[in-house]
């Protein structure tokens, strides 16, 4: 029945009965056939329900007396001699008066008939105009309905041929409906996912189960140059026995609705982006370790290769001789991405780079195509800029996806620079006043200790390198009177310039007392006193005044780590000294210890960065101390250079070692 349904092909059609609830059985058509006379020879069960009298009560009666009220009689009369004359069929509306006495409203269609011996019959076809009027209006209603809805609707067969489409449909599809009919969805709309969609229609058809709302994307021939996407349903159709004749598919266009969440997906990812840059941009105060974080945070996010270009002048770099004024001058600090990409496209370019020169010297971003060399793809420049001057640019690359950087791609880049380069800024500055801390941390410190009688010398002194930050150790020799030396190393709380200008006081304070032989505690009281008047007034120290005539050593200590001692066959051990408090605590007495400091002893001083780490308490990187120390070099130098190498691993923190020998007063060991 329901192949026989939707084909146009009878030769198609399975014979068999219909199956109940079909047209004819809701219409409830009911057969009356009349003789010539107007009497009634053939009455069908219809017709019993219908008018009400049973067969037996019916046959052989004049049909216009049994069913006709006496007003109608004449003109129900004349209408049967006129069909019964040859005069054609009659079709129309009539007043029935039924078995119970009521009237009802029937539809007729009247013909005659003949047999084969030239007798003529009347055939009365008749159904309740009620009935029939309410069918009428529902298919009338149902088939505006589709035609009219502004979704787009048709109806396949079991085999997933179209049968129909509505207009909606057709404009969607960009397609009549002549185009649809009779073949599948693959055959008509190529450029969908068309396995997906019969999958889910066979499945819907298995199931019952109907499928609603499915998102579906694609292309179709009523615009194929556009990407657009629809919502799909997919219901069953059946006849009233259950039996499923095909398919109905509902489709909605959702283009800009798609776009529009599209969009603001895209803009809540590219805030979620910005956000993140926060935490994954600027991690330290240092130029090159920022430019590498934003070219990694922009590969794959923004392009297949990212490269920060910045000014030479940023880094302290040296311009090339012959450079031109009106060209910047500028270099890669970091790239990332596939190495081929970047290298043919910066060298197609040419050096130095004409976009990145450009952006540089215009400071507006650049937009091009890739040239063809490189291949397909799309190429974007933005300046890095912060506080009113351009630092470098961001150079994006796209040739392994190659799409054209968008309007939302600069927006989202721009921001991205605009933050790098606030923190390519003030790394800039930091590393400015690290590079002047520096020089002045360095030019108050010795240059190389000087040769004194008794004494063989060697000192280091390490900048920190993880933190970036110049701090306020030093380390000094000082001559006094007699061939005597006197030994400082200390550390001034704090860092960068500050920390070294304290610094360079206190050792200016403590080499001119040490000069004229005052005893190591009453120089600490001297300096504790000066020191209590700066502004960073924290500072540790340590000092050794060595005799070479005498072989004696006099110490104190300013709450500063305690020296270690070497002498030929014994372990190394931690001189026991009083620790004292901090230069610049105030009103703290400091006491001088004397030892014994003969030919071949070594005295190591040295700072808190040498020993501390954030890992491991104080006591146990001072037995790693002790243990480095257990077979020492002889030589002072080799000495510096051990401790570095071995206990010198954090670097978050500046260091200065300080190492003496103890010779013979002639020099000899």
């Amino acid at each position: 029945m329901s192949d026989a349904f939707w084909t146009d092909d009878p030769r198609r059609a399975p014979a068999g009965p219909s199956p109940p609830g079909a047209l004819l059985d809701v219409l409830a058509v009911a057969a009356v056939v009349l003789d010539e006379a107007g009497r009634i020879v053939l009455w069908s069960p219809q017709a019993e329900e219908l008018f009400g009298y049973s067969a037996e009560e019916a046959l052989g009666e004049y049909a216009a007396r049994l069913l006709v009220d006496e007003r109608h009689l004449e003109l129900v009369i004349d209408l049967f001699a006129q069909v019964m004359e040859g005069g054609g069929p009659w079709a129309g509306v009539f007043p029935v008066r039924r078995r119970d006495g009521s009237t009802r409203l029937a539809e007729f269609r009247n013909m005659r008939l003949e047999d084969r011996n030239g007798g003529h019959f009347a055939l009365g076809l008749a159904t309740d105009r009620s009935t029939l009027r309410r069918v009428e209006r529902d298919l009338a209603v149902a088939v505006r309905l589709i035609a009219q809805t502004p979704m787009g609707v048709g109806v396949l067969d079991t085999g997933l041929r179209f049968v129909t489409v509505n207009p909606a449909l057709e404009r969607l599809n960009g397609l009549p409906a002549e185009a649809h009919v009779g073949r599948h969805v693959r055959d008509v709309l190529p450029f969908l996912d068309t396995e997906a969609i019969e999958d889910t229609m066979r499945q819907v058809l298995a199931t019952g189960r109907p499928v609603v709302d499915e998102s579906v994307t694609g292309r179709t021939p009523a615009d194929p140059g556009t990407e657009r996407a629809w919502r799909v349903s997919y219901h069953c159709l059946e006849d009233p026995a259950g039996n499923v004749l095909g398919l109905a598919v509902v489709v909605v266009d959702v283009t800009e609705q798609h776009r529009s969440a599209a969009q603001a997906a895209r803009a809540r990812r590219q805030l979620a982006l910005v956000a993140d840059a926060s935490k994954h941009i600027g991690t330290t105060l240092d130029v090159e370790t920022t430019a590498r974080e934003l070219a990694e945070f922009c590969v794959p996010e923004l392009a297949d290769t990212a490269t920060v270009d910045v000014l030479d002048q940023v880094t302290g770099a040296a311009h090339p001789a012959g450079g031109r004024p009106d060209r910047p001058a500028f270099h890669p600090a970091a790239t990332v991405g596939a190495p081929s990409t970047a290298d043919d496209t910066r060298a197609a370019a040419g050096a130095p780079d004409p976009l990145v020169a450009r952006c540089l010297t215009t400071g507006r971003p650049v937009r091009e195509p890739l040239p063809p060399r490189p291949g397909a793809g799309a190429r974007l420049v933005v300046p890095l800029t912060a506080r009113g001057h351009t630092l470098g640019a961001l150079d994006l690359v796209r040739s392994r996806t190659p799409r054209p950087f968008d309007r939302d791609d600069l927006t989202l880049a721009e921001e991205l620079a605009s933050r790098a380069a606030v923190c390519l800024d003030n790394a800039r500055g930091y590393q400015d006043q690290r590079h002047a801390a520096l020089a002045l941390q360095r030019h108050l410190l010795p240059h190389r200790p000087p040769r004194r009688t008794g004494l063989r010398i060697a000192a280091r002194y390490r900048p920190a390198r993880a933190a970036c930050d110049v701090g306020g150790d030093w380390f000094d020799v000082i001559p006094a009177p007699h061939d005597r030396t006197t030994l400082v190393i200390g550390d001034v709380m704090g860092n960068g310039i500050p920390a070294a200008a304290t610094m360079g006081q206190l050792r200016t304070a403590i080499r001119m007392l040490a000069a004229l032989g005052l005893d190591p505690a009453h120089v600490l009281q001297h300096v504790d006193e000066h020191a209590t008047g700066l502004e960073h007034d924290i500072a540790t120290c340590v000092l050794a005044a060595y005799d070479p005539h005498e072989t004696t050593c006099h110490l104190a200590t300013a709450g500063h780590l305690p020296p270690v001692l070497l002498r030929t066959g014994e372990p190394a051990r931690l001189l026991d000294l009083p620790t004292g408090a901090p230069l610049g605590v105030g009103g703290i007495r400091f006491h001088t210890v004397p030892i014994t400091l003969r030919p071949g002893d070594r005295l190591v001083l040295y700072t808190d960065g040498l020993v501390e780490t954030r890992d491991q308490p104080i006591d146990a990187r001072l037995h790693a101390l002790l243990r480095t120390l257990d077979d020492p070099p002889a030589g002072p130098e080799d000495l510096c250079d051990l401790l570095l190498r071995t206990l010198h691993g954090d670097d978050q923190d500046d260091t200065t070692v300080l190492v003496a020998r103890a010779t013979a007063p002639h020099g000899h060991p």
